[in-house]
C-alpha cells in the first residue's frame, strides 16, 4: 500500500534495473442516501450519550426515532452491558488470566447483568478456583423454575450440535465453558500474535460462530491481558451487513470488511463534509468494532427513517422501545485506553466538554 485509501501498488525489480510501477485503483463503494444518515445517527447518538453522562435532563434529542426506540451507543464500550462487564466482571478486583477468561465468557454467554448478579450472590465471586458446573446449573435451574429469564434477548445463543445438547441449553453452555477453561484455549489466546489469530482460536470452539467469536474477543480485549488494537481486525455481523447494504448502492471492489475499515479511516472527512459535530470518546475516535455496530443500528433506524430502502432481511419495524434507566451513567473504560482521567477532569471542570 502506498498510503492512499483505494490504491494498490505492484512493483517488480530485476537485476537492479527499475521496472515501471503499476497502480491499480480499486473502485470505492458508492454511497446511498442512507450513508448520510449513518453519520447523522453516529453524531446524534453520541451527543445523547454525552448529555446523559453530563447529567442533563431529558429529553436528550429532538429526533423522534431516537427518542422513541432503543439504540446502542456509537461506541460499543459505552453501552450499559459493556460498562457492567468492564467495571463489575473484569476490573472489580484482581484476577489472573484463566479466571478472567472464565468470568468474561460466563457473563457473555448469558449477557444479562441479573444472571451474573444472581450467580455471584448465590456462589460468591466467580473464579477458576471455585468454578463448579453442578452448583452453577443448580442456581440456574431454580431461576428458570421460578420463571426468571436467564439469557439476554440482545442475541440468540445457539443450542449447539445434536451431540452437545442437553435437557436445558444453559447446561450445554456451562459444560462448554468447563472444557474451554480446562483446555488449551486459554493459553492459545494469550499466545496469539494478532487479533485475527485470536479470533480464529475462539471461532474454533464448538457452537461459537463468527458473530459470537468476534463479540467475545472484543470483550476479552478489554482486559489487561490482551492488547490488540481495535483497528486491527473486525468481522461484520448479520445486522451490520444489512446496514451496509442500505448505506451503499454498490460496494465497488470492496467486501463488507473492507467497507467497515474504509468508513473508520474516513470518519473525520465524512463528518466534516456533512458539517456534523462529533464529540469523540474523550479523544478516542470510532474504532472498527464501533463502525460495525453503527451499521447494525443504522439498519434499524432506517426501517423508520427510510422505509423505502430494503435490507437483506426485509425487517420493517424496530422492536424495542426506549426506556430511560433511573441510574445515573458514570462511564469508565479499560485503564489501558488512558481516558478515565480525562473523564474525571471533564466532570470536574465547569461547562460541557466539546472534545
Amino acid at each position: 500500500m502506498n498510503g492512499r485509501a483505494g490504491d494498490r501498488r505492484i512493483g517488480t525489480r530485476r537485476h537492479a534495473v527499475s521496472a515501471p510501477e503499476v497502480f491499480i485503483r480499486r473502485h470505492p463503494p458508492v454511497p446511498s442516501l442512507v450513508f448520510d444518515t449513518y453519520w447523522y445517527f453516529a453524531s446524534e447518538r453520541q451527543s445523547i450519550f454525552h448529555a446523559r453522562a453530563g447529567g442533563a435532563e431529558a429529553p436528550w434529542t429532538d429526533d423522534p426515532v431516537l427518542g422513541a426506540y432503543k439504540f446502542t451507543n456509537a461506541y460499543r464500550a459505552s453501552d450499559r452491558t459493556s460498562q457492567f462487564l468492564i467495571k463489575r466482571v473484569i476490573y472489580n478486583e484482581d484476577h489472573d488470566w484463566p479466571s478472567t477468561l472464565l468470568r468474561v465468557l460466563l457473563f457473555k454467554v448469558f449477557n444479562k447483568t441479573a444472571t451474573w448478579n444472581l450467580l455471584e450472590a448465590s456462589l460468591g465471586p466467580m473464579s477458576l478456583n471455585n468454578f463448579s458446573s453442578e452448583r452453577i446449573n443448580a442456581v440456574l435451574d431454580d431461576a428458570i423454575a421460578s420463571g426468571t429469564a436467564i439469557y439476554s434477548n440482545a442475541y440468540i445463543m445457539p443450542s449447539g450440535a445434536a451431540s452437545m445438547r442437553q435437557a436445558r441449553k444453559h447446561r450445554m453452555h456451562i459444560a462448554l465453558l468447563s472444557d474451554i477453561v480446562r483446555g488449551s484455549v486459554s493459553a492459545d489466546i494469550q499466545k496469539a500474535n494478532s487479533m485475527e489469530q485470536a479470533y480464529n482460536i475462539i471461532r474454533s470452539v464448538p457452537s461459537f460462530g463468527p458473530f459470537l467469536a468476534m463479540q467475545f474477543l472484543v470483550d476479552l480485549n478489554y482486559t489487561q491481558f490482551l492488547n490488540f488494537s481495535e483497528m486491527d481486525f473486525v468481522v461484520p455481523g448479520p445486522g451490520a451487513r444489512d446496514g451496509i447494504r442500505k448505506c451503499f448502492q454498490s460496494l465497488g471492489d470492496y467486501d463488507e470488511t473492507d467497507v467497515i475499515r474504509w468508513v473508520a479511516e474516513r470518519q473525520e472527512l465524512e463528518l466534516s463534509t456533512r458539517g456534523l459535530e462529533f464529540k469523540t470518546l474523550w479523544g478516542r475516535p470510532l474504532q472498527l468494532i464501533d463502525c460495525q455496530n453503527l451499521f447494525c443500528e443504522v439498519d434499524k433506524y432506517a426501517r423508520v427513517a427510510h422505509p423505502e430502502v430494503e435490507g437483506r432481511t426485509g425487517r420493517t419495524r424496530i422492536k424495542q422501545r426506549f426506556r430511560a434507566h433511573a441510574e445515573q451513567l458514570t462511564p469508565w473504560y479499560p485503564p489501558k485506553w488512558g481516558i478515565n482521567e480525562k473523564i474525571r477532569q471533564c466532570q470536574a471542570a465547569p461547562g460541557p466538554s466539546r472534545e
